[in-house]
Formats: C-alpha cells, structure tokens, sequence
C-alpha cells in the first residue's frame, strides 16, 4: 500500500495525532510519503506527483483541505480526510470515527463514497477573476465577519474564538441580496448569504434539511435577520431538532440548485470554507461539481460506498520521506 500525506503544519493546534495516524496506518512493505505545506503552498505543486498512490491523505483545516480537494479533483485515487484543523467540519460532515487509529483503519478497509464539491468565483480589486474551490460552505456577510474577527484568537481559545467574535458584533448590518438560481432571481434582505455543499455546523445542528455533499446541488443560506441576538432562535431549534425537519428554522430560507449567483448592494467580507478572502466582493458565483471527489468513509459515515468492504491491503512497514 502506497500513501501520500499531504499535512500543513500550521493548522489548529500543531497536534502530533498525524503520526499516529502514520504509525497505525503503515504495515511491513508498506510505503507512506509525507509531504509537509509551506507557509506559502499552491495546491496545485502540493498535489503534483501523486499518480501511483493508493490512497492521499489530506490533513489540516477546512479551508486547507477543500482547496486541496478542488486541486484533486476528477481523480480515482481515494481521498481521505484527516482533522488538523480548528473546528474540522468537514470531517464531521464526512462522519468517520476521527480518531487516528480508527481513520487508519478506515483507509485499509477501503470503502468509499463519491461527494460533489462547489467553486466559487469572484472578481478582486483589480478586476482580475479568481476562483476557489469549497467542501463546505461559502458566503459574504455576517459569517465571513466572524471568522476574520476570530482569527487572532483561534490559537488559543480554538473554536470558542468564533463565538466571541460572533458576541462582539451583536448588530452586523443588513445587506441586500440579488440570488440568482439556476436563472430565477430572488431579492432578499439578511445579514449573511452562504452557498452550502453541507450544512451541518457545531452540535451536528443541520442549517437547512437535506443539504448533501452527493445530490448534485448546491443550497443557498440566507440569514434574514436583523441581529446576532435573533441567530438564538434557529439555533435552539436545532438543539432541539437537528436535522430541521420537523419544527424548521425561524430566520433561515434556502434555495437549491446548480448554478447561482450572489450580489450585494455594497462590497461585503467573502469567506471560502472558513478562511476570509484578501478583498471585499459585491458579486460572486458558484457552480456544483458533481460527484468530483472520491472519499475514504467507515461504516459510522452516513455517506454510502460502492465497494464491497473487503480489506484492499495486506501486511507490512516502511516510512519514507521525501527529501
């Protein structure tokens, strides 16, 4: 068995649980490749070279993981995702047993499931287009607010920083959205409008029912309210009903589908899978690209598999890192 690490050091906490993963994954013969992110990386030279390995395994933060992932894209070879990060949401949209040791299992077992992923584009201040890719969820406002207010306390309060950030804006402005959705335009007033391949957030609390990573849609998100203070609604509703599928979710609308685009009436903060973009956007657009990604899950994900479950590897252990 072949593996290929990809790992950005600078996620999270600096935790050491990837080389346990390593340790638990490697058999005798078995070879696993270590590739460490600069501070600087291009996911493209991160993915380079990956023809010939059984299985990549992509370890960091959100925004980390899914920008990989894009870079990946329309490969066979099985991905899995390995939580380095802060608050790791997407690992618990995949839903596999995170612990390392289980994670390690789970890639020698060899079951897989195929998920859409999103990209999104938008135009920079000096006109030129830029596009990135997203797992999970991406949008403009309030959202995008909080995590560039967090970002000097993740290090040290964890994901604890976003409620802070939330707590210090209690009255984020209003904005004015033109959605368009697979060419039907909606005019909506809210603090935040967010593109979501999956909308499970912290305490497994759904935004919206059934937004999957592998129905071949995207679910636009928008928070029509007035203050961070009415956000305690829709969230008690979903302590209480976490899919949202019996009592719904006061403040929240959604629409679904493959192509969209978002303005606002003033630049506003843009976020992509939790890292905040360099420059404020009036526009952007998102399209859905099906079933683009082939993942590793265990029998705890509630995303199915092809595969027949069968081990694909036998025993043996070799370490090798790249020079």
């Amino acid at each position: 068995m072949r593996t290929l690490v990809i790992h950005n050091p600078k996620s999270g906490f600096g935790s050491d649980a990837i080389f346990q993963f390593m340790r638990a994954l490697v058999h005798p013969g078995d070879e696993c490749v270590l590739r460490m992110l600069a501070p600087d990386f291009t996911a493209q030279e991160a993915c380079a070279e990956v023809d010939g390995f059984d299985t990549i395994v992509l370890s960091g933060g959100d925004g980390t993981v899914s920008t990989l992932m894009h870079a990946l894209r329309g490969r066979d070879t099985p991905i899995c995702v390995f939580p380095s990060g802060t608050a790791n949401l997407l690992c618990a949209n995949i839903g596999n047993a995170p612990e390392p040791a289980a994670l390690a299992r789970a890639c020698r077992v060899g079951k897989t499931a195929t998920i859409d992923l999103g990209e999104i584009g938008w135009e920079d201040e000096t006109g030129e287009r830029r596009a990135r890719g997203f797992a999970l969820m991406s949008g403009t406002g309030f959202d995008a607010q909080i995590m560039q207010a967090a970002l000097p306390n993740k290090a040290i309060m964890g994901q604890a920083a976003y409620f802070a950030a939330a707590l210090a804006n209690l009255r984020p402005s209003v904005e004015h959205f033109t959605i368009t959705v697979d060419g039907k335009a909606y005019e909506r007033d809210g603090i935040t409008c967010l593109v979501a391949n999956n909308a499970m957030i912290q305490g497994d609390i759904q935004l919206v029912p059934d937004c999957r990573m592998d129905d071949g849609l995207l679910n636009v998100i928008v928070v029509e309210t007035e203050g961070a203070a009415q956000l305690l609604k829709p969230l008690a509703f979903g302590l209480v009903d976490p899919t949202g599928k019996a009592i719904g979710r006061p403040h929240i609308e959604s629409f679904s589908g493959r192509e969209i685009t978002v303005e606002s009436t003033r630049p506003v903060p843009l976020e992509v899978d939790g890292e905040v973009v360099a420059e404020a956007v009036s526009s952007y657009t998102a399209r859905v690209l099906p079933a683009s990604a082939r993942l590793v899950v265990d029998a705890m994900s509630p995303y199915g598999s092809a595969d027949d479950g069968s081990s694909r590897f036998g025993e043996s252990s070799v370490i090798a890192y790249p020079k």
